[in-house]
């Protein structure tokens, strides 16, 4: 399994958990809360954790080609439902 994250400086985290998950629900499977999300796509899963002021992603997928296409997916949606908080999304890969 493929694995990345990023974290994302953010006055209200919950809040963009709230817009990403209930957006996405029209289409996969999306369980979220006030501080917790999980995104699961046919290509892999990502997770939203609210942190003090970050928005924390962590992302898997079986493929890195899966890994990529999720995490432009995830990231491009976080940006238009940032109301240009976000700018962009700084992937990294997720140490074992």
């Amino acid at each position: 399994m493929h694995s990345m994250n990023a974290h994302v400086a953010t006055t209200n985290p919950s809040r963009l958990i709230n817009r990403l998950c209930k957006h996405f629900s029209h289409k996969i499977e999306a369980e979220w809360s006030e501080t917790n999300g999980l995104l699961t796509f046919s290509i892999g899963e990502c997770r939203l954790s609210s942190l003090n002021g970050v928005l924390a992603l962590e992302c898997q997928a079986p493929t890195a080609e899966e890994l990529e296409e999720l995490g432009q997916v995830v990231a491009s949606h976080l940006i238009r439902f940032s109301a240009d908080e976000v700018a962009e999304v700084q992937w990294n890969p997720a140490t074992a």
